[in-house]
């Protein structure tokens, strides 16, 4: 949107939240809050935007890593003061219109952000309050109004009197404001009250008290503009998020057994006929195909899986996964793996920064760090890849249609080629050729008698 700047307000401790960290960077649905509130601002195309930050605002800033500009509260005075925090980027920008929202309330939609904006400019307003009718309105702001039905001010739920906690129309805490008129108001704000704090909802009256226009634009979900204070308010932020999230799964045909312990992030995309199993959890931006089954007890984050794959009580970060592949139980899949298709990864099997060709197998209790395995190659039972001498880390190469013997160690830096196999219990620290057979182990010895006279107890007739 065209010339509109958005101030978002994110500098309170939350001291109910009982954290060390910024209230905006709990978690809904492992999203912090600000970033919700963010990504609507910009999917809204408002390019201009400033974060206030107080409380502990050096982790903020590290969070936001330079996504947009912030300005300290260094004393937490209430919210005009924090607008007032913003001023010299208000100043510095000078757009005609500024929206302020609140960092803790994750749901606002890019599509009110415009829609308020729009309202805001057509109806020629000072300031547009985003707000919303609710049954039971109690803990909130009252959008009060003149017979005419005119905007005059808000009241807080402790300052009002009987009349007005009648009012069903509350304040969101979001607001559209004439740039140049609110830098106005913000030098005559006061703190005439009990909290000695500037309140930006006193900005409302002293704009109108002028003669300028306040108006409103109405939320059509209430809950859109829920916040949380304390830790059972972020519960129910995450059980809200939960909801809306499986509903729109639900609508393009994803089928959730039970919710019981499913929690997937607002970013996870799936596609139709995938079954998502109790006990998953799905985080950023992982992307699932068609027709897969998908736990119990799983969880991927930032993965890429592919159609018709099964992953069975199983967790993977930053993994590919191709089509067909089938995981698990109780596999481990860390960071820069790859998996072709067809590929079988079983149980107790741990693959890391490993790409591995199509149609392999990796039955069970294996290790396979920093490898290139080929296509139709197959590990048996215990093997691993010693990729680690303590000082550096080096990989591990085979080849297609290899075959790899129970409890092998391949000592990296080491290759085996197209066709090779190695020998159950070999140590394979050379190359091995195309087409070779690698054994490397000691010749056994039997001793015969030995365990008769190292533990005669174990035979009947020497008693």
């Amino acid at each position: 949107m065209e010339n509109i700047a958005a101030v978002v307000l994110a500098a309170g401790e939350g001291t109910r939240m009982h954290s060390n960290r910024p209230k905006v960077l709990q978690e809904v649905t492992f999203k912090p809050m600000i970033d919700w509130v963010l990504d609507a601002v910009e999917k809204a195309e408002i390019r201009k935007i400033c974060v206030v930050a107080g409380f502990a605002h050096e982790q903020l800033e590290a969070h936001l890593n330079g996504r947009c500009e912030i300005a300290i509260q260094k004393e937490q005075l209430g919210t005009g003061h924090a607008v007032k925090s913003a001023t010299d980027f208000l100043r510095e920008k000078a757009p005609q219109d500024t929206i302020v929202l609140c960092g803790d309330a994750p749901f606002i939609s890019a599509d009110d952000l415009l829609g308020a904006c729009e309202t805001h400019r057509a109806q020629g307003n000072a300031v547009t309050i985003l707000s919303a009718r609710v049954h039971y309105p109690h803990g909130y702001g009252r959008v009060l109004r003149d017979g005419t039905q005119t905007v005059q001010r808000i009241v807080e739920e402790k300052d009002a009197d009987d009349m007005q906690r009648r009012i069903n129309e509350v304040n969101s805490g979001a607001y559209c404001f004439r740039t140049s008129l609110l830098l106005e108001a913000l030098d005559a704000l006061q703190n005439t009250n009990v909290q000695k704090e500037y309140y930006l909802t006193d900005v409302v009256e002293i704009l109108t008290e002028n003669g300028k226009k306040a108006g409103t634009y109405l939320l059509a979900d209430p809950t859109d503009m829920s916040g949380a204070n304390d830790r059972r308010q972020l519960a129910t932020l995450n059980t809200l998020a939960k909801k809306r999230i499986l509903e729109k799964l639900y609508h393009i045909g994803v089928e959730i057994v039970d919710e019981v312990g499913v929690v997937i992030g607002p970013e996870v995309r799936i596609g139709r006929d995938t079954r998502i199993l109790p006990g998953t959890i799905l985080r950023g931006k992982t992307t699932i195909g068609s027709g897969c089954v998908i736990g119990p007890n799983t969880l991927l984050e930032d993965c890429t899986v592919e159609d018709d794959a099964v992953i069975n009580a199983s967790q993977a970060r930053q993994v590919e996964i191709g089509a067909g592949v089938t995981i698990g139980p109780f596999c481990n899949l860390r960071p820069g793996t790859k998996l072709a298709d067809k590929v079988h990864v079983g149980d107790f099997v741990e693959v890391k920064n490993s790409i591995v060709g199509q149609g392999t197998k990796l039955p069970h209790l294996s290790y396979i760090g920093d490898a290139d395995v080929g296509a139709g190659t197959n590990f048996g039972c215990g093997c691993v890849t010693a990729n680690y001498d303590g000082k550096k880390k080096y990989r591990t190469k085979v080849g297609d249609h290899a075959f790899i013997g129970c409890h092998t160690n391949l000592i990296a830096p080491v290759t085996v080629g197209d066709n090779a196999f190695t020998a159950a219990g070999s140590t394979v620290t050379k190359p091995v050729p195309d087409g070779a057979l690698a054994v490397e182990r000691a010749k056994q010895t039997n001793l015969d008698g030995w365990v008769r006279r190292k533990h005669p107890e174990r035979f009947t007739d020497e008693k």
